[in-house]
């Protein structure tokens, strides 16, 4: 006897009653009174009173639609974090490793060494932190930038990434970096053939990557810097992504442009480019070097940028011409970057970030300072585009269901909640979100991530990170030098 197998139900869930609704579009449209309808991961229905539609957009009550209460929240969508490192989530607020203190090459003899002490539970741990505090801020989409592969660590540090991902909800598009150049200030145990790298990525591709719309994880091949890299690195990456079909990243034009014109005899991006390290499948972190000659070259190339705008105060380094990129055309999105250059993981923080240091380089520079509502769009449509997912960055019918709210209400926001387009750039957020949604799935709501017990989290990374990282003799040697003893 034959059986015919039985369709799985559609997961459908209602999120009703939202005061606003930012949609994230070119427009800036903010509907009011509004519900969202998902099914399976998709919005399929955006708009007022939808409880009475349901059946004219093909969803029958049968099908059991959850209803999720938003009365008096307003929805943003999801941040897009377009550049990270995860596993520096170990020297957050450590004195002696603090770059403002140090010049870039004492602070790199300094910090790598302590780099080389991960293993494959420090990244494990970091990234469960650093993708939670994101999420509790608002993020559905991180991109991470993996390149510490010390012999201690082992060989499978991204797949722990994304047992990290799956447990908390994020969609995630992990990058396997890499260090390949010998006689650098990179200790030997975090250094990597090209050849080694490179069969990693095919593995991780392999195994992880979803080229499909609405994938939840995804495989970028990602180098770390052409400063610490063979040109052959660069090259065979290239060659690599595009036969498999996956982005490339790096990071560019974020100080070592004069160290790679004395070597090579070109400007950083000149380098990348006679590379074949440029193009519509590349986006670049930092940039504050570039020129109006290299955002002209960007614009040409379709090769977007990561802007970080935290390290900038750290260092007092030069600010990112974002309002000349995005005259050109450039595809520009925000990272948060690596918790030794941004102690925090707070993608929303950098939003207004962004805006302050645009407003305070904008009579310097002679143009205007891009109006606060794009800032927002930077956060999510472009870094949407710089990730390559046209099915996110934006509120609308046929674009994944994540979306963050917040309650405007609140004393906080009160003389600024009449147009919440402009407010995460000119007021910021003053905490977490309200709720987090990823994938039409609720991961954070009213101080709680459901079905996890933060507590539980956060003493388990706190545990790994006092025995690996600060019980070694290397990292007690500096925290002694503090004069501060752990609690």
């Amino acid at each position: 006897m034959s059986h015919t197998a039985t369709p799985a139900k559609a997961a459908v869930t209602l999120y009703t009653g939202f005061h606003q609704l930012v949609t994230g579009d070119v427009a800036g449209t903010v509907l009011n009174g509004v519900d969202i309808l998902v099914r399976d991961g998709e919005i399929i229905g955006l708009g007022p009173d939808l409880p009475r539609t349901l059946a004219p957009i093909g969803v029958g009550q049968e099908q059991g639609v959850e209803v999720v209460n938003c009365r008096g929240l307003t929805a943003y969508p999801g941040l897009i974090n377009t550049h990270h490192h995860f596993f520096q989530a170990f020297v957050r607020n450590l004195a002696p490793l603090d770059w403002t203190q140090l010049d870039v090459l004492a602070w790199l003899r300094k910090i790598y060494p302590v780099f080389a002490l991960v293993d494959e539970d420090c990244i494990y741990h970091s990234t469960v932190v650093s993708m939670a505090e994101l999420i509790k801020h608002g993020c559905t989409t991180a991109f991470d930038h993996q390149y510490n592969y010390s012999r201690r660590g082992g060989p499978f540090l991204v797949d722990r990434q994304f047992d990290a991902a799956n447990l908390l909800g994020l969609r995630f598009h992990a990058g396997r970096g890499c260090i390949t150049l010998e006689d650098s200030t990179i200790p030997d145990a975090m250094r990597e053939s090209t050849d080694t790298f490179l069969a990693d990525c095919e593995r991780l591709v392999s195994r992880f990557h979803d080229p499909r719309p609405f994938a939840m994880q995804r495989v970028v091949v990602a180098p770390s810097s052409p400063v610490i890299a063979y040109p052959e690195t660069f090259v065979e990456s290239a060659r690599l992504a595009r036969h498999l079909g996956v982005s490339l990243h790096t990071h560019l034009g974020e100080g070592e442009t004069p160290a790679m014109v004395a070597r090579s005899g070109e400007r950083s991006l000149d380098w990348c480019e006679n590379r074949g390290f440029v193009g519509p499948d590349v986006w670049l972190a930092h940039g504050w070097e570039f020129t109006a000659a290299d955002i002209a070259r960007l614009a040409a190339t379709g090769t977007g940028v990561a802007h970080c705008p935290a390290p900038v105060f750290l260092v007092g380094a030069e600010v990112t011409d974002i309002p000349a990129m995005a005259a050109a055309g450039v595809r520009v999105g925000f990272g948060v970057d690596g918790h030794a250059s941004n102690d925090s993981s707070n993608l929303a923080e950098c939003i207004r970030l962004a805006y302050l240091l645009q407003c305070l380089k904008a009579s310097e520079r002679q143009h205007p300072v891009p109006a606060p509502y794009d800032f927002l769009r930077m956060a999510t449509q472009g870094g949407a585009d710089c990730l390559n997912r046209p099915d996110l960055g934006a509120l609308a019918v046929g674009r994944a269901a994540d979306f963050f709210a917040v309650d405007l209400n609140r004393i906080e926001y009160i003389g600024a909640n009449h147009d919440p387009r402009s407010l995460p750039a000119k007021v910021g957020f003053s905490g977490p979100v309200d709720m987090t949604v990823i994938n039409g799935k609720v991961v954070w709501r009213n101080g709680e991530f459901p079905g996890l017990d933060e507590m539980e989290l956060a003493r388990a990374a706190d545990e790994v990170f006092r025995r690996v990282i600060y019980g070694d003799p290397l990292v007690a040697a500096l925290r002694r030098g503090t004069g501060v003893t752990p609690c």
